[in-house]
């Protein structure tokens, strides 16, 4: 496990925390902020919204990364995920897929909502991803399409 180390002055950390206060979490009351650092460099904040039927529910970090694709961003370069957790909390496995794909070699930071944070990278969270050749460019080529 990596050693948490303080980021609380990073503003993608804090714009996660800031979102966090927003969450709609009346079923589980485990709020959860998130930020994304679009290749443009601009940062996007999402929290996580609950529903009854669980299923329907949207964690922080793909409501964050969905603002920044409709604001036209196909690449994230750094994820901050924040929680209140006595641990640091790692993004499931749907949200791991999502980051995957608009960032390939992005650093995602889990943190508390002191700023203390774990950081790892998407090969780190998703070590057995289809790297080939054909996949790669299948991924360029939908990405590079006219908007």
């Amino acid at each position: 496990m990596n050693k948490p180390i303080n980021m609380i002055k990073d503003e993608l950390v804090r714009t996660a925390i800031e979102y966090r206060q927003n969450a709609y979490a009346p079923y589980s009351n485990f709020k959860v902020g998130a930020a994304v650092q679009g290749g443009s460099g601009k940062i996007y904040g999402g929290c996580n919204m609950e529903n009854a039927s669980y299923g329907l529910t949207i964690c922080a970090e793909r409501s964050a990364i969905t603002r920044a694709v409709a604001a036209g961003e196909r690449e994230i370069t750094r994820v901050a995920v924040v929680t209140e957790a006595a641990e640091v909390s790692m993004p499931c496995g749907a949200c791991r897929q999502v980051i995957l794909e608009f960032g390939r070699e992005a650093d995602i930071l889990c943190c508390d909502v002191e700023g203390n944070c774990n950081k790892y990278t998407t090969g780190e969270l998703m070590p057995n991803f289809d790297d080939s050749d054909a996949f790669r460019n299948k991924l360029e080529e939908v990405k590079n399409k006219p908007k």
